[in-house]
């Protein structure tokens, strides 16, 4: 073989090689890709299927709220200083002051819809206010156990009825909540008076509870209430009485 020969078949040998190569470092470098885009597919798809799947209410339908549970205890709140209680003094053992007063739905409710029966009436200072509210739910979720022992439960408060039906419509309530934008009954009740807050002096209702017996007689009052616990306690004093 010529010099000339054995150059050119050593040039072609070479030009092969340098092709196989290529070859295979374009193979490698595929694989690599396509591993690394495999690698970042199945983490995507980890992170999508870990990922909480947020669901819309269908249309029309409304949350109710749920009163199977004691509420959370109130975180503290600024609270009005009762600096003069209501002129009329309600004893325990007297007879209960009639009423009759505006509720929710519309009709009315008196003291004598409750003839012997237990009654509890508790005063609140505003519909929808965090206290009140969950005072309200506390009393909506042992309405059955109340009714159980022979006990009503109405709630009262100055709000106008309007307002008394916007707060049982938006928390569910299933206690009757009656209106006294002239304060008779909460006067009469010992629920009004003179209260101070922020240096201002101002009449207002005082958070009170009155348990009535099937007689018509007042069998207990609560006054100044901390709502926390306190629908469970007037529960086991109407079950005492």
């Amino acid at each position: 073989m010529s010099k000339k020969t054995r150059k050119k078949s050593s040039n072609t040998t070479g030009k092969r090689v340098a092709t196989k190569v290529a070859r295979a470092a374009s193979a490698s470098t595929g694989k690599s890709a396509t591993k690394t885009r495999t690698t970042v597919a199945k983490k995507a798809a980890a992170k999508k299927a870990t990922k909480p799947t947020k669901t819309k209410p269908a249309a029309g339908v409304r949350g109710k709220a749920s009163h199977k549970a004691a509420s959370k205890p109130l975180k503290p709140e600024p609270a009005a200083t009762v600096t003069r209680s209501s002129a009329v003094t309600l004893a325990e053992g007297a007879a209960a002051p009639h009423f009759n007063l505006p509720r929710d739905g519309g009709g009315s409710v008196s003291l004598a819809d409750f003839a012997g029966k237990k009654l509890v009436l508790f005063f609140y200072p505003r519909a929808d206010t965090p206290g009140c509210t969950r005072e309200a739910i506390d009393f909506t979720r042992l309405k059955g156990e109340f009714a159980a022992h022979g006990t009503e439960v109405v709630g009262i408060s100055a709000d106008t009825v309007k307002a008394q039906e916007s707060f049982r419509n938006k928390h569910q309530l299933a206690v009757p909540l009656a209106s006294d934008p002239a304060h008779k009954m909460l006067e009469a009740y010992g629920a009004w008076g003179e209260k101070s807050m922020y240096g201002r002096t101002f009449m207002g209702i005082i958070r009170t509870t009155v348990l009535v017996d099937p007689s018509g007689k007042v069998a207990r009052i609560w006054r100044h209430v901390k709502v926390d616990g306190h629908a469970e306690a007037v529960l086991e004093a109407a079950r005492a009485l």
